[in-house]
Parts: C-alpha cells; structure tokens; sequence
C-alpha cells in the first residue's frame, strides 16, 4: 500500500502527499473537504502533506439517521491523526467553523503530537448577523431526541460573500445530484452533538499551549467574531488573528481565500522553522553531552 492509498481512509478525503511535515484540516458541520481544497493546494504547493479527511457523522448526507455523536467524530479526527502522523515528523491540525473544534480538542488531546493550530472562521456557537433569533432557544434543549425532531435552515448568505462563488457552489452540489437540504439545512440532532463538543473544548481552553493562527470574518454572517476573540482571550499559547474585511463565513472559499492561503502558508513556515531550530540546538546541547 502506497503512502496515498494509506492515508486516504475515508471515501471523499482530499489527500495531497508531500514532505514530513504534515498539514490535518477538518472541514464544517454538514460539509466536505472540498471546502478546504484551496487552502489545501496552497500548502502543498510548498511541499507539504496534506490531509482533509471526511469526518463521518460531521459531514453532509454521511449520517442520514443521525445516529453518530460527536465523540465518534473525534475518533475519526484522532484516526486520521494517526495515519498522518505515521509519514510525518510534524503535524499541524486546523479547522472550518465547526471542525476548529475538533481541531482543539485534537490539540489538547493530543498536546505533545500536535505543534500548531489553524483556525478558520471558529465556531463555538452560530451567532452571526444571518442567523435567526429564535435559534438562541436551540441552547436550552437538553435532550437529543428533542432536538432531533427540528430541522435548522440557514439563510442567504450561506457563508460566501461573492456572489460568483455562492453560485458555482450551489450549481456543484446540483450537478453531483446532492439535495440542496444538504447544503442550507442541518438537522437538529446535528447541531446539538456539536454544542456537546463545544461545551466540552470551551470548558478548557486554557490547557490547549500550541500556537495558533485565527482567521474571521469581521462581517461573519453565520459565526460573530467574538467566537474567535474568545478564543484568542482564552487559548494557553500565542494566538495570531487576521480580521477579514471582504469575506463571510466560508472563509476558505469566498474573495479573501487567497490572502487566507498566503497567511496560512507564512504561518506553517514561520513555525516549523522555529520548530526546526529548537530541535537543532537540542542536538546540539545532547552532541556536546555524549562528548564530554
């Protein structure tokens, strides 16, 4: 088995093999990779590898009974992981929305493993101008089955600003023969595993040290940066934050999706530079060890 055909688990990933260190990105809640594939060639194009797994249970049309939970969704992050990790020396892990989440929960989890954190458009409640008031009443259902007999649809925008790009997204999911219920709605049991895991990655935050780069929309219509101003008050490392003033919630696709890669990419080669010299002065320091 080559080192594609290993890493790639789960049908609909997009994987780009590449050099040692190694780039794990979890798509949104109800969506796919394909959501990542721009910022995904932007790093590859740099010799990385790169990994966006499908996440069964959090991606669209991949849990019809809404059945899974957001602990299965974690394990599949933490299987992925895995894979990654066994071709690569350093493994940064980022997230859209909802899969920041799982991004931190992997890092806390996970702390000596992963060495950095990307986080687009972080979600740890839909709050945006775009979402509906009466969603709010959605944070005091307490049961699953209750929350599974409502149905959430989101309004335009649907997260991308320019137009152009709203369509085209719209036209694939047409052509690929997807209902567009995929694409606007999420069932309710969906939308409560993930305030679950929000709860629980919230609750501790301050255990979570890698450093971290934040891009969010000022003008979020699905996710209010103050999800990510939180996240920059309360994460136990260094945070970085790019404030978008040109795009929505989708942030990997709509108009600022270039100067998002280019950032993206400084941020990966700034620390895994650093990342390279710690461990160049650890050997030296164990070199001059052994020769005294």
């Amino acid at each position: 088995m080559n080192k594609k055909e290993k890493i790639n688990a789960f049908r609909g990933s997009v994987v780009i093999p590449g050099g040692k260190i190694g780039v794990l990105l979890v798509h949104s809640l109800g969506g796919n990779p394909v959501e990542l594939r721009f910022v995904a060639q932007g790093l590859a194009r740099q010799g990385y590898t790169v990994y966006c797994p499908l996440i069964p249970g959090l991606g669209g049309s991949t849990d019809a009974m809404g059945l899974s939970s957001w602990k299965d969704w974690y394990a599949a992050l933490e299987e992925a992981h895995d894979e990654l990790k066994a071709h690569c020396d350093v493994i940064i892990v980022g997230g859209l929305s909802a899969g920041a989440m799982l991004a931190l929960r992997l890092a806390r989890e996970r702390g000596e493993q992963v060495d950095g954190l990307l986080l687009f458009a972080p979600t740890i409640w839909p709050n945006g101008w775009a979402i509906p008031l009466h969603f709010n009443l959605f944070a005091l259902i307490y049961h699953k089955w209750f929350a599974s007999l409502l149905r959430l649809r989101q309004r335009a925008p649907y997260g991308i600003k320019d137009e152009r790009i709203r369509n085209f997204v719209i036209d694939s999911f047409r052509s690929e023969g997807r209902p567009l219920e995929d694409l606007f709605g999420r069932g309710g049991g969906l939308v409560w595993e993930f305030k679950s895991l929000a709860r629980d990655v919230k609750r501790r935050l301050s255990e979570i040290r890698q450093q971290a780069a934040i891009f969010h929309p000022r003008e979020d219509d699905q996710s209010d940066i103050s999800n990510a101003f939180k996240l920059q008050r309360k994460l136990g490392g260094m945070v970085e934050m790019t404030v978008l003033e040109d795009s929505y919630h989708m942030v990997t696709l709509d108009r600022q999706r270039v100067l998002v890669v280019d950032r993206t990419v400084d941020f990966v080669r700034r620390l895994t530079q650093k990342i390279e010299e710690k461990a160049a002065v650890s050997r030296l320091i164990q070199g001059k060890g052994v020769a005294e």
